[in-house]
């Protein structure tokens, strides 16, 4: 695959990691246009003004969002009620930025800045506490402006935090496969050792048997 084309789409791109294309995030979509298996109308967060980009960067017609992706949206940014919150920590889990901090059990909040508005944290919430207005008067919570282009810091700074998160849950897969590795190791070991135990104890039974029966 042509990485420098790759990274020339995944550059247009809004960097939300919102799913709603039909893929992991923005990159794997990315990577997806760059070898002609999808279309380049999928990303609600980017827009028209997006699908332009890559229309003129990919040689592709210009056409609307699809529908199936959902409506292009006004990007917000998650607002926790925080009396409501009760520290489960699924918000956290599906965060792709980790733009959500807490503990569990412990109340959670949002760092404004690095929420890209992806709505994942929204169906994760199972007391329902998380909102994403479209005003700040109503939470206070600063918004992203209701109408812009694809702010370049924030994109480059979503990108980063995302990958960030992603070789870290990797590194935690890679340790949790080589701990399971070890106790499996250290299982067998034991299981090898009970049983050549065991062996050894009943061939010792059988020769004491036969040494009984040659005694007269």
């Amino acid at each position: 695959m042509d990485e420098a084309r790759v990274d020339a789409i995944d550059a247009l791109l809004p960097q939300t990691q919102c799913r709603r294309c039909g893929y992991d995030g923005c990159r794997p979509y990315a990577e997806a246009i760059a070898a002609g298996e999808t279309d380049i109308n999928r990303c609600p967060p980017g827009g028209d003004a997006t699908v332009e980009r890559l229309a003129a960067l990919t040689g592709e017609t210009v056409k609307p969002i699809d529908p199936e992706c959902g409506d292009a949206s006004i990007p917000k940014v998650a607002f926790i009620r925080e009396a409501e919150c009760i520290g489960c920590t699924r918000c956290i889990q599906v965060c792709p930025t980790d733009a959500i901090i807490g503990a569990a059990k412990q109340m959670h909040t949002v760092i404004e800045f690095d929420c890209t508005g992806c709505e994942l944290c929204v169906p994760a919430c199972p007391v329902d506490c998380i909102d994403m207005p479209e005003s700040g008067a109503e939470s206070g919570q600063p918004l992203w402006p209701p109408q812009r282009t694809i702010d370049a810091e924030r994109a480059a700074r979503a990108r980063e935090l995302f990958e960030a998160r992603r070789r870290r849950l990797n590194q935690k897969t890679t340790r949790r496969r080589r701990s399971n590795r070890h106790d499996a190791t250290v299982d067998a070991r034991e299981d090898a050792a009970a049983g050549s135990a065991d062996k050894k104890a009943t061939i010792a039974d059988a020769i004491a048997r036969a040494k009984a029966r040659r005694t007269p």
